[in-house]
């Protein structure tokens, strides 16, 4: 059985930190990319991250670049997502998937084959 399993989220106070984690089970780790979503109340959701399975390369929301940074752990089978000077509107559910980063957040988006249960981030001023 296919499992993503989202987890790190919390209250936090603007321009803290947060690092979130996404377990992968029942799929060779190898061979999906994952990706980071979010979507706050009432908001589109929106592409957040995504790093490739096959070199590593990282995509970046405009939102989050320089501020949030993906990384993976191959032995753990986990990939993480570290959130730093943290802002209310990124306050949303974030979401971890496994598919593709090609044409990450754009409309030519390949698509995400497998999708977790989101965890909660919330950011007060």
């Amino acid at each position: 059985e296919v499992q993503l399993q989202a987890s790190g989220g919390g209250l936090v106070q603007a321009g803290g930190s947060l690092n979130l984690s996404c377990a992968v089970s029942g799929f060779g780790f190898d061979d999906h990319d994952i990706g980071w979503f979010r979507q706050a109340p009432g908001k589109e959701r929106e592409a957040v991250s995504c790093i490739s399975s096959s070199d590593g390369s990282t995509y970046y929301a405009a939102s989050v670049k320089g501020r949030f940074t993906i990384s993976s752990d191959n032995a753990k089978n986990t990939v993480y997502l570290q959130m730093n000077m943290l802002k209310p509107e990124d306050t949303a559910v974030y979401y971890c998937a496994a598919g593709w980063c090609t044409g990450w957040g754009t409309q030519y988006h390949y698509g995400m084959d497998y999708w977790g249960k989101g965890t909660q981030v919330t950011v007060s001023s």
